[in-house]
């Protein structure tokens, strides 16, 4: 069966209702670039079909709307097996997908059940409505395998307050339903037993016609109705991120990232989640964490078209250097979990090396044409 499914469902009024379903539960549907290559040409298809008025992007099962991108493909061509070219195209293609969507016309609607990292962050927040559930678990933790937050982390983590995004991806912390819909990450926090009854809302809607289309405001009525319908059950979720939001402002507000990292993990804590996030750092990459803060610097005031520019260069030089594959073998493939990074800690990163990260490989960006 196809790891991606495409289906329309008609509307009472005569619309059709398009949906995308990530089909990989056994990897937790990461993102392939077969199924990138798929989901490209059929959302280009429907934003011109007068008839369909909004797109539904699931997936399978529950424990994962999307765990991020097929990091162990690429492990193995920059390994010297199968395509040299494949990064770059999957990259390319991925980042593609992402802008697509931050520029779709029609309401998408991301049902971001589970598991959402890397990858499933980036189909999730460049979506129009994002829904999370009670499920939810949110994170970009690639300090863990040697990279740095992409697929438009440069745009949505910096626009997080009080130095928020730089601590999530520092720290690669999950983030549940409340805290997202608090930072903006999300827009509506439904409980996961609504899912049909959304489904059912979408087709029943009136959607009008031509001028008379408020697609944008029928999609939020419906779910606005399922969120209120829905209170209850996050009513017990505690907040990670709001509670500690004052101390993350205090801990972020450094002059250089060794302080940071220094401020961070002489936090005393016994919260589980605090505690987690300072385990994280401490055996996260120290190339990923100077990067992380250099690279959000860098993209403060970029456009979004930039900011995957930036981020196809980026992601191109990690994979012609050993910090990130290492990252991925002892996490994803031979999962002893022990990286051996290349420099002990953050303050052994020469910042020589970090500028040759951000140095683009060549001179014409192949995202040149997003618009």
């Amino acid at each position: 069966m196809s790891s991606v499914l495409f289906a329309e469902h008609p509307t009472q009024d005569g619309h059709v209702i398009a949906e995308i379903t990530l089909n990989a539960e056994r990897s937790l549907n990461a993102l392939t670039l077969d199924m990138i290559e798929e989901i490209l040409p059929r959302l280009a298809e429907w934003r011109s079909d007068e008839r369909v008025v909004a797109v539904l992007l699931d997936s399978a099962g529950e424990k994962a709307f999307c765990a991020g991108g097929d990091v162990v493909n690429l492990y193995k061509a920059i390994k010297g097996e199968g395509d040299p070219d494949f990064p770059e195209r999957f990259f390319d293609n991925e980042y593609r997908l992402d802008y697509a969507l931050h520029t779709y016309p029609k309401p998408v609607i991301c049902w971001g059940n589970g598991i959402v990292m890397g990858g499933g962050m980036g189909l999730l927040s460049a979506s129009s409505h994002r829904v999370v559930t009670e499920t939810s678990r949110l994170a970009m933790p690639e300090v863990t395998i040697g990279l740095y937050p992409d697929v438009g982390a440069s745009w949505f983590l910096n626009r997080l307050p009080n130095g928020t995004g730089r601590f999530l991806a520092m720290t690669g912390s999950q983030i549940n339903a409340p805290d997202a819909v608090h930072l903006g990450l999300a827009d509506r926090a439904i409980a996961s037993h609504q899912r049909d009854a959304m489904a059912k809302a979408l087709t029943k809607a009136t959607w009008g016609e031509g001028a008379k289309t408020d697609a944008h405001g029928v999609v939020n009525r419906i779910l606005r109705e399922l969120e209120q319908a829905s209170q209850s059950v996050f009513e017990e979720l505690e907040a990670p991120v709001y509670k500690f939001s004052p101390l993350i402002r205090e801990l972020m507000d450094h002059d250089t990232v060794e302080q940071i990292v220094a401020a961070i993990s002489a936090v005393n804590t016994d919260d589980k989640w605090f505690a987690k996030a300072q385990k994280t750092l401490a055996h996260g990459s120290p190339v990923s964490i100077k990067l992380i803060d250099e690279q959000l610097k860098r993209a403060k005031y970029m456009s979004l078209a930039e900011v995957f520019q930036a981020e196809l260069a980026l992601s191109v030089q990690c994979c012609r250097h050993r910090e990130f594959p290492e990252g991925v073998r002892a996490l994803l493939v031979d999962k002893d979990g022990k990286p051996d990074w290349t420099y002990p800690d953050v303050a052994a990163v020469e910042d020589s090396f970090i500028e040759e990260l951000l140095t683009p490989p060549w001179a014409n960006n192949p995202l040149a044409n997003l618009s």
